[in-house]
């Protein structure tokens, strides 16, 4: 399944960007992200609404990617810059095209809250 949220955002100066998405920002950024328990940059721990997990931090030509590499899940999700059409998308996945109820609303919710977060730090 995929998800995707979109934020207005024109002249935004892309290195900041990618340095506003730390791991150690998560739960700044992210409601649904509550703690960080180990931050080593590109991999550590965080603790969020689906429990503790690994994250992983990737960075991308126009933003970075985060995955959850023990998820059952798959979950990962990436928050690029589209300089062409000034607009900020968030971009979620998991490894199944149909899940139950309960948990795709908290992955809308997540995705709210990444939206909220992305709006308030930029």
């Amino acid at each position: 399944m995929e998800f995707f949220k979109e934020i207005e955002a024109s002249d935004l100066d892309t290195i900041k960007f990618k340095n506003l998405l730390s791991i150690k920002n998560l739960p700044v950024l992210c409601q649904s992200i509550y703690s960080v328990i180990l931050d080593e940059q590109t991999n550590g721990i965080i603790y969020c609404l689906w429990g503790e997990f690994e994250v992983n931090r990737e960075e991308l030509k126009y933003g970075i990617r985060f995955s959850l590499p023990n998820c059952p899940n798959s979950l990962a999700w990436s928050i690029t810059n589209d300089n062409e059409c000034d607009k900020i998308i968030i971009h979620c996945t998991i490894n199944k095209q149909i899940h139950d109820k309960d948990f795709t609303e908290s992955i809308e919710e997540f995705m709210g809250d990444w939206q909220n977060g992305i709006t308030s730090g930029i």
